[in-house]
């Protein structure tokens, strides 16, 4: 698309074609994970700007939008043509725009006599963010819409559920032809997903069938890296596992994303002002903030971000350790080449040491690239640390998992919630609701009013458990709740293991709790649908083929092949934690891929605050 459509080709001269980027708040949140401003300065683009801001007129130079097909979005576009702001216009929509839509600019290019002007106008069917090489998240710009709170809502009318179901879809299907690839879709019966496979069926199969306009034949078909075989896509509904999306977590990527300001692949971080003797009654210094990019390129990032914490905060400590070592023979160097006057011995070992010097001298954007990443991470690990320890994060993570294991608990519930040195309310919240969901019958009256009592004295608030038991009780009329893997019950082993005190963080106190694998609900029923096994959980699970002539519906899977390519898609929110447990599945499963994606990525807090709304009286 920044090379107006064209696939790329390295000119002879390798100046690229410069150009303006146009794009709305959509474009801006789908381009910013995936290119950087440098990337983007490489790519030729010498301006981004938002679409509706103030821009001046560039007459000599052409602009590539990037834009929704929105109302106001086409008339900012006629208004451009009309004040000839550039010299080409080339229109990417992010999802397909309609004939009427585009009839608008075609006739503000007449009145205004740009037709020559508008190069290009393409359909991109990008409408979905990519965070990883094997995650995407629907929306960010809107998310409101299709939120958890948004598909629960006890008073949502069906016009405005055909609207949540129409924006899912919509970008459901742009992914798929971004891909390439139809899929077979595995569903399971009476909830929102449901709802979301009968509509993305039907609009898959209406493109299949207008076999002249299809986007999934031809060219881009080859491209998709299925060729042969299709992918499976799983439907599945956030209702079958409400505790996972409250659990405290314990590796690294989950807990940035739980305890920091972590958003669309970027961290916000408020460092603490240096403690000076500031003069009394001078204004404290205000907060710095610094924002960090946690991106593919980050080779640290990438290898430890499904790592449990205390192995992230020993591996900041190598990594400094060996940094330290290279800089050290940097400046070892520079003394020896005669800095320090001027003897016999000096200049016989030049000779020598020229060759390690250039060594060390090409080494060393790569040396600054190193201390640059040991630094951001040393920040983001210290900031984790900070909250693992007031909050005693390790003593929640550790207590859950006993719950959701249902192992032989060590101190009562009760204790936890009453303890003040333990965790904010809303950790104190999270730890009960998840013993509320996993709990096989529910807490009698009188021990529920007593949780409750030191619930409200530890100052939660209860609207989110007022939502979970309507829920509860919703759910045992409609089928037993989600088991989390029996027989996880073996304690764990807990080293609590001092660093070496040279350390910077001191992981003094926290616990070094050893991950055991086991599969969380989800990961569960991707296992039974891609390994084609039969499970009482998946086995009435709806089955649907866009590529059949006729659309029956049964749950009879055509295929017994085991798959290859998987994409799991969670209808309501998905978490890093059930990203990374199927991350860490399927590593054990040769040459299989797996793809996980979610209508909006929250974490325990933002969940939370939805359940709290839906549980207000």
């Amino acid at each position: 698309m920044l090379n107006f459509n064209v696939p790329v080709v390295k000119s002879s001269t390798g100046e690229p074609v410069w150009k303006v980027l146009i794009y709305d708040r959509f474009g801006q949140d789908i381009i910013s994970p995936l290119l950087s401003v440098k990337e983007l300065r490489d790519m030729g683009v010498t301006l981004h700007l938002l679409l509706h801001s103030d821009r001046d007129a560039i007459p000599d130079v052409p602009a590539v939008y990037f834009v929704m097909p929105t109302e106001e979005n086409v008339d900012r576009i006629c208004q451009d043509l009309r004040t000839q702001l550039y010299e080409s216009y080339y229109l990417n929509f992010i999802s397909a725009i309609s004939r009427s839509k585009l009839e608008d600019i075609a006739s503000a290019a007449l009145t205004a006599n740009t037709v020559s002007h508008v190069s290009k106008v393409f359909d991109q069917y990008l409408n979905f963010i990519t965070l990883e090489d094997d995650m995407f998240v629907l929306c960010n710009q809107n998310k409101d819409l299709v939120s958890y709170r948004a598909l629960n809502r006890s008073d949502i009318t069906d016009t405005e559920m055909e609207t949540v179901m129409d924006t899912i879809v919509d970008s459901l299907f742009c992914f798929f032809v971004t891909l390439g690839a139809v899929p077979i879709i595995r569903c399971a019966r009476g909830n929102a997903a449901e709802m979301v496979a009968v509509k993305l069926d039907k609009k898959l199969r209406e493109n299949l069938r207008d076999a002249r306009n299809s986007l999934f034949t031809g060219d881009n078909l080859g491209a998709g890296q299925f060729s042969f075989q299709r992918p499976l896509l799983v439907l599945v509904d956030r209702n079958i596992d409400l505790s996972t999306p409250l659990h405290h977590t314990w590796t690294y990527q989950a807990l940035v994303h739980d305890v920091l300001d972590f958003h669309l692949n970027r961290v916000n971080l408020e460092e603490a002002p240096a403690v000076e003797s500031s003069p009394s009654g001078a204004r404290p210094k205000k907060k710095n903030k610094k924002s960090y990019d946690l991106t593919v390129a980050d080779k640290f990032w990438q290898k430890h971000k499904g790592s449990p914490f205390p192995e992230v905060a020993e591996s900041v400590q190598q990594e400094l350790e060996s940094y330290r070592t290279q800089e050290d023979e940097v400046k070892r160097l520079k003394t020896i080449m005669g800095l320090e006057g001027e003897d016999e011995g000096a200049i016989s070992m030049i000779s020598d040491n020229t060759a390690k010097l250039t060594s060390a001298v090409s080494s060393l954007p790569e040396l600054l690239e190193k201390k640059r990443l040991i630094d951001l991470h040393t920040n983001v690990a210290t900031a984790v640390l900070e909250h693992i320890k007031t909050r005693k994060l390790d003593v929640y993570f550790e207590y859950e998992e006993k719950l959701m294991s249902k192992s032989n608990l060590d101190k009562s519930l009760l204790d936890i919630i009453s303890d003040p040195d333990a965790g904010t309310p809303e950790d104190k919240m999270r730890l009960f609701l998840i013993y509320y969901i996993t709990s096989a019958q529910a807490p009698s009256e009188v021990d529920l009013e007593q949780y409750r009592k030191a619930l409200e004295d530890a100052g939660c608030s209860l609207a989110p458990l007022n939502y979970i038991k309507q829920w509860k009780a919703f759910a045992k009329m409609a089928s037993a709740p989600a088991s989390y893997g029996i027989g996880a019950a073996k304690s764990k082993g807990l080293l609590s293991r001092v660093m070496n005190s040279g350390s910077q963080l001191v992981m003094e106190g926290v616990k070094n709790l050893v991950l055991k694998q086991q599969n969380l609900p989800v990961t569960r029923i991707l296992d039974s649908l891609m390994e084609v096994k039969s499970n009482p959980e998946t086995d009435d699970y709806r089955y649907f083929d866009p590529k059949m002539l006729r659309g029956n519906d049964s749950s009879v899977p055509r295929n017994k092949n085991p798959f290859q390519e998987a994409i799991v898609f969670v209808v309501g929110g998905g978490n890093y934690i059930e990203y990374q447990n199927l991350v860490d599945y399927i590593k054990t499963k040769q040459g299989k891929h797996i793809l996980y994606g979610c209508t909006e990525l929250f974490n325990a807090t933002q969940f939370v605050k939805q359940l709290s709304q839906l549980g207000q009286k």
